[in-house]
């Protein structure tokens, strides 16, 4: 099965570490990084795609897709 996850968070080292960590999971990039700022905070935020193929295992969608 193809696992989907959509990174998000502060735009500081705390994101970048949650996609280090991701990636030496077994997960990779899919797609650009993307940013947006929230001006209330004053804060940009980003988000990243990342996938996964996880062999003998079938798609429930009660599964914690991080924990694959």
């Amino acid at each position: 099965m193809k696992v989907y996850r959509f990174l998000t968070g502060p735009d500081d080292s705390s994101f970048c570490h949650r996609v280090t960590d991701a990636l030496n999971k077994g997960w990779e990039l899919h797609g650009s990084p993307s940013h947006t700022f929230n001006a209330a905070e004053n804060r940009m935020y980003c988000g990243q795609a990342v996938v996964k193929t996880v062999h003998g295992k079938d798609y429930d969608p009660s599964m914690k897709l991080g924990e694959q």
